[in-house]
C-alpha cells in the first residue's frame, strides 16, 4: 500500500471519529437567543424544521436544550465512583444535545424510522424533542408552548409526570421554573430580532 493511501485512510478514520455537532456556542452567548442563531445558523434551520414538523415553539427548544447540554454536541452525564475514587460508569446513558436517553432514542427510531439519526446531530435531536415532547401533548394534555411542564415530562417520563413523581424533587421543579423563565427570555429576544 502506497504511503499517500496510508495516509489518506488515517485521515479518513481520524475524521470519522470526530464529533457531528462541533463546538458549542460561545459561553458569553447563551443567554442570548439571537446571537446563538446568528452564530449557529444550522440551529436555527433545525429548530424551524422542528417546529414547522411537530408544533414545538423554538424558544422552548432552546431553553430545554440549553438545560440538558447547553448546547454541547456530544454532553453525557458524569460518572459515579465508588468510594471517592473508582469510577462506575455514567450516571444514565443520556447523550448529546437532548441528552436523550439510549431507550427513548430507540423508541424514536423505531416509531419514526429515521434510522441514521444520530443524538449528537442538532437536526437529529431537535427532531427528537419535538417528537417527545408532541407525545407528552398528545397523552398529558401539556401545551406544546409550555415549557415548564413540558421539562418536567422531558425530565421525569410520561410516566413519572402522570404519577406527579416531581413534586418530591424540589429542586426539580426549580430547574423546570428557570426553563420557563429561559423559555419566555428566548422568546422575548427572538421577537426583538426578528429571527423567529
Amino acid at each position: 500500500m502506497s504511503r499517500t493511501l496510508r495516509m489518506l485512510i488515517l485521515v479518513l478514520l481520524v475524521a470519522s471519529c470526530g464529533g457531528r455537532g462541533g463546538p458549542p456556542p460561545s459561553p458569553g452567548i447563551l443567554d442570548d437567543a439571537c446571537a446563538i442563531l446568528r452564530e449557529k445558523p444550522e440551529y436555527r434551520r433545525a429548530f424551524v424544521a422542528t417546529e414547522r414538523r411537530w408544533g414545538v415553539p423554538v424558544h422552548v427548544q432552546m431553553a430545554t436544550i440549553h438545560q440538558e447540554s447547553k448546547f454541547v454536541s456530544d454532553a453525557r452525564t458524569p460518572f459515579r465512583y465508588t468510594l471517592g475514587v473508582i469510577p462506575m460508569g455514567r450516571q444514565s446513558s443520556a447523550f448529546g444535545y437532548s441528552q436523550a436517553l439510549d431507550g427513548t432514542w430507540q423508541e424514536y427510531l423505531d416509531e419514526t424510522g429515521n434510522r441514521r439519526a444520530r443524538r449528537d446531530s442538532i437536526r437529529d435531536a431537535t427532531d427528537f424533542m419535538g417528537w417527545y415532547m408532541a407525545k407528552s401533548r398528545d397523552g398529558l394534555g401539556i401545551p406544546l408552548s409550555d415549557a415548564r411542564n413540558q421539562y418536567l415530562a422531558y425530565h421525569e417520563g410520561r410516566t413519572g409526570y402522570a404519577r406527579g413523581s416531581y413534586n418530591a424533587k424540589p429542586w426539580l421543579l426549580r430547574v423546570s421554573d428557570r426553563v420557563a423563565e429561559r423559555s419566555q427570555m428566548y422568546r422575548n429576544q427572538l421577537r426583538r430580532c426578528g429571527i423567529r
